[in-house]
C-alpha cells in the first residue's frame, strides 16, 4: 500500500478541530483507494509562539520539508496582538511558505450547487455557476518588501514596499497558463499598472510569457479595482485571474463570499516541486473555538487539493468534492444553514463526509 509522509500544522483557534476532520476524510479516502498516510505533527503560529516564543520553530520547517506535503488549519488570534510584529502568529505563515519556496497560491472560488442560496449575488448574476481560479503570487511584493518607521516633516511615518523582480513575473505566469489549460482557456491578469511601476512591470512580462510560451491562451488585463467590481458584477467572465500577492489576498476573500461561505473556501501554496502547504483561506475564529460551530469543509476541500496536486490521487480528490457536494444537500454547519437544512457540528460534518465517501 502506497504511504504519504503529511506534515500535519494545527495552528490556532479552529485550527485544530477543523484539521482533525480532514484527516479523519483523508484516512477514509485511503482506505477506499489503497493508500495510507503517516502524520507528523508540528507548531507554527500562536501555539509555536506559547511553546517557543517563535512563530516558526526550525524544528517545523525540517519537518515540512521532509514530508510529502504539509496540511494547515489557521493561524493567529487576539492573545497574541500585543507581540511584536516580527514574532507575530501570521510571520510564522509568511516564513514556512518562504521556507518551502512555495510561490504559487491556487484558490478556486466554486459554487456547489446546492449552496447557490447562500451566495449574497443574485441567481441571474451566478447564472449557471461559479468556478474561478486565483493564482497569487505569494513569496514576493509588499508582503515581502522592505518595509519600517522614519521622520517626515517632524512627524512619524511607516513605509512598506512592494517590489516584483522579473523572475518572479514569469513563474506565476507560467503557473496561471499551465493551470488554464485544463480550464477555459482563459486568463486575466490583475494589476494597478495606470498606477504602481511593479504593476506595470508585471503587466509587461506576463504579456511577453504569453506571447512567447502560451499564445494558444486566451490573456486578458484588468485594473485590480475593476476586477474587485465585475466579480461581483459578472463573475462568470472570469476563469483564471493571476495576480500579485497582495491583489490575490484581497481579490479571493471577495470571490469567497460571492461563493457562499469563507468557510468553503479551499487553497493550495505551491512551488517547483510536487509538495505543496494545504489551507483553508478563513482565519481561526478564536470566538467560536471549542464550540462545536466551526465549518470544516474548506479544510477537507483543501485535503482534496492535496491528494491531486502532490500526492497524485486525483480520483480520490475528485471523490471528496462528490462527498461533499451530497452533503450540502441535507446538512449545513452554521454559517452556511438555511430554513429546512439539518444544522450540524463541526464533527458532525467530518463523520458526514466520511460517509458520503
Amino acid at each position: 500500500m502506497k504511504e504519504y509522509q503529511i506534515a500535519v500544522l494545527k495552528g490556532d483557534g479552529i485550527g485544530p478541530e477543523i484539521v482533525e476532520e480532514a484527516i479523519r476524510v483523508l484516512d477514509k479516502a485511503g482506505e477506499k483507494f489503497g493508500f495510507q498516510m503517516k502524520y507528523q505533527y508540528a507548531l507554527l503560529g500562536g501555539c509555536a509562539i506559547d511553546e517557543t516564543g517563535m512563530p516558526l520553530p526550525q524544528e517545523t520547517v525540517a519537518i515540512c520539508k521532509a514530508a510529502d506535503s504539509t496540511l494547515l488549519g489557521a493561524v493567529g488570534g487576539p492573545k497574541w496582538d500585543t507581540v511584536p510584529g516580527d514574532r507575530r502568529p501570521e510571520k510564522g505563515l509568511l516564513g514556512i511558505r518562504e521556507a518551502l519556496g512555495l510561490f504559487a497560491n491556487l484558490r478556486p472560488a466554486v459554487i456547489f450547487p446546492e449552496l447557490r442560496g447562500a451566495s449574497p449575488i443574485r441567481p441571474e448574476i451566478i447564472g449557471d455557476g461559479l468556478d474561478v481560479l486565483v493564482v497569487r503570487e505569494l513569496t514576493g511584493g509588499i508582503y515581502f518588501g522592505e518595509r519600517g518607521r522614519r521622520t517626515v516633516n517632524g512627524v512619524e511615518a511607516a513605509y512598506d514596499t512592494e517590489q516584483y523582480t522579473v523572475p518572479e513575473i514569469e513563474r506565476i505566469a507560467r503557473v496561471a497558463f499551465d493551470m488554464v489549460k485544463k480550464r477555459k482557456h482563459r486568463v486575466c491578469s490583475v494589476d494597478k499598472a495606470n498606477v504602481l511601476e511593479s504593476s506595470r512591470l508585471w503587466r509587461a512580462v506576463v504579456t511577453r510569457v504569453h506571447e512567447e510560451e502560451y499564445p494558444d491562451v486566451e490573456l486578458s488585463h484588468m485594473y485590480v479595482d475593476n476586477c474587485a467590481m465585475q466579480l461581483v458584477r459578472n463573475p462568470g467572465q472570469f476563469d483564471v485571474i493571476v495576480t500579485s500577492n497582495i491583489f490575490g489576498d484581497i481579490l479571493s476573500d471577495e470571490a469567497s463570499m460571492i461563493s457562499g461561505s469563507i468557510g468553503m473556501l479551499a487553497s493550495a501554496s505551491l512551488g517547483s516541486g510536487k509538495a505543496g502547504l494545504y489551507e483553508p483561506i478563513h482565519g481561526s475564529a478564536p470566538d467560536i473555538a471549542g464550540t462545536g460551530k466551526a465549518n470544516p469543509l474548506a479544510t477537507i476541500l483543501s485535503a482534496a487539493m492535496m491528494l491531486r496536486y502532490s500526492l497524485g490521487e486525483a480520483e480520490a480528490a475528485d471523490a471528496i468534492e462528490a462527498a461533499v457536494s451530497r452533503v450540502l444537500a441535507q446538512a449545513r454547519t452554521a454559517d452556511i444553514w438555511t430554513e429546512g437544512m439539518r444544522q450540524v457540528s463541526c464533527a458532525e460534518m467530518g463523520a458526514l463526509v466520511c460517509e458520503a465517501l
